[in-house]
């Protein structure tokens, strides 16, 4: 299939019902209490708020005690889901290209104590609009973007983090599956254009890349504006004594002086931030030491040289200062045209937290009180296979919109009000999950007598990959130096 047809591909409803079939044979457990659950989470009215309130939907034939039974006990064949996941029809940008973004969103759980494996996960915008670090289950999620402004993504895969995980290795791998699944499954052909892999700020950018450079993929990410780089190594005079520079004259964000004159320069006129100015310097790289991430690296350190990319808008949306965002990307040499279309690609990152806020406020992800993070990550694969049947059904539902809300064709509506039409479409895709036998519900502990096996405490884990202990980073603190090195 070529990069146009790909494009171009329309799924039809049977894509939806080959998914659903794929999806019930990947539950290797209680798989008919499983496949409805998931479909109550889709046809509940309004957002799931709790658990057990999902048993009280037509959708969920089984009482609340299978449900209970399936989340605690079920299974889940979570390769052949990827698998699956990676052959669905993808969004793609005007030229083909497939466009992944990566983030960590956290599921919180402060006051579990009996909860092992949590980690303290870094929130914003809680109480004061303060940095927290606040106990939970912080989860890395891969997802497809799609080329324009839109509150949609393909998710493709979760990864729960464990406490003193590396995050840039982990990243890495799990692109790298993504990737490689992708190829298989003939998302990607040589010849195609590069798969572009969107990072924010909180990741090594340049180390990343490095882990995936024998992948056919480009890594563009945000940094810090008081990163320092370094400019290639000068040529070698002839006829000089001594060891070859490795590194040029340094780049610092936050001095014009040491920037010189870009190699790429664009001004665009935008509705929300009025004219943006983007200004490129090509191969530029940071200094490694072998200190944490490079402590084991056999061999010299590499030079990851890239383009780095400042932007400036005039206005934001809503308001407030408008500060430069520095972006790098793995590539170099690139054109003017390129450079508009990477901090444009950049932008669409931020669709991922529409995702986030649907997973946790109307599908209720973070809902359910679990104390096993094996069931948690059962219930977070089954948010992510209720939320590609709700972008494949997109295009089949009608559009039930309240009496206030405005008219929006088909490719326009959000994940919400696709969600209100999945109930009515349901009956005309597959349903394989079988109708529930009679039972009795078992005898439970007798009444008027106490619990003695009481549930075990966890301490919330907080070290590093190399087994020390999380100290605050220096550039963290207000009034530090700029960082020179990784």
């Amino acid at each position: 299939m070529s990069v146009l047809q790909k494009a171009c591909h329309v799924e039809p409803l049977d894509v939806l019902s080959r998914f659903r079939l794929g999806f019930y044979q990947c539950l290797t457990a209680r798989a008919d209490a499983l496949f409805e659950l998931a479909d109550a989470v889709l046809c509940a009215d309004g957002p799931v708020k709790t658990l057990v309130g999902l048993s009280l939907a037509a959708e969920h034939r089984r009482g609340h005690g299978a449900l209970y039974d399936g989340v605690n006990h079920g299974r889940l064949d979570v390769a052949r889901l990827r698998v699956t996941l990676a052959g669905l029809p993808l969004p793609r940008c005007a030229d083909g290209r497939l466009v992944l973004a990566v983030d960590v969103t956290p599921w919180l759980r402060p006051d579990a104590a009996t909860c092992p494996d949590r980690s303290f996960c870094h929130t914003y915008g809680r109480g004061k609009g303060e940095h927290q670090m606040i106990p939970g289950w912080p989860y890395s999620i891969v997802a497809g973007l799609e080329p324009g402004r839109s509150s949609w993504t393909a998710m493709l895969d979760a990864q729960r983090l464990a406490p003193g995980a590396d995050v840039a290795a982990v990243t890495a791998a799990q692109v790298r599956g993504v990737v490689q699944r992708l190829i298989e499954a003939g998302q990607w052909d040589p010849g195609d254009p590069p798969i572009w892999i969107v990072l924010d700020a909180g990741y090594d950018v340049p180390r990343i890349a490095f882990l995936l450079g024998d992948l056919p993929v480009q890594v563009l990410g945000r940094m810090r504006s008081d990163r320092v780089l370094c400019r290639p190594a000068p040529t070698r005079v002839p006829g000089a004594t001594g060891r070859p520079p490795k590194h040029g004259g340094e780049f610092v964000f936050g001095d014009p002086a040491t920037w010189d004159e870009p190699d790429a320069a664009t001004t665009t006129d935008t509705e929300r931030y009025g004219a943006v100015h983007a200004q490129a310097w090509d191969r530029l790289h940071p200094t490694l030491t072998r200190r944490a991430a490079w402590r084991e690296h056999t061999g010299a350190l590499p030079v990851i040289e890239g383009t780095v990319i400042r932007l400036q808008v005039d206005r934001l949306p809503h308001g407030g200062e408008a500060k430069p965002l520095w972006l790098w990307h793995s590539g170099t040499a690139i054109t003017p045209a390129e450079v508009d279309r990477l901090w444009q690609t950049f932008l669409r990152r931020f669709d991922l937290e529409h995702t986030f806020r649907f997973l946790k406020q109307t599908l209720g992800w973070t809902a359910p009180k679990l104390r096993d993070p094996g069931a948690a990550d059962l219930w977070t694969w089954l948010i992510v296979a209720a939320h590609n049947q709700l972008r494949l059904a997109r295009q089949h539902v009608a559009d039930l919109r309240r009496p206030w809300e405005k008219p929006l064709p088909a490719n326009r509506l959000t994940p919400a009000r696709v969600r209100r039409g999945v109930r009515h479409l349901r009956p005309k895709t597959a349903m394989p999950a079988s109708a529930p036998k009679l039972s009795h519900p078992g005898p439970g502990r007798p009444c008027g007598s106490k619990n003695k096996h009481l549930a075990q405490r966890h301490d919330v884990g907080r070290v590093l990959a190399t087994g020390e202990a999380y100290q605050r980073p220096s550039h963290h603190k207000k009034g530090t130096k700029p960082r020179r090195k990784s």
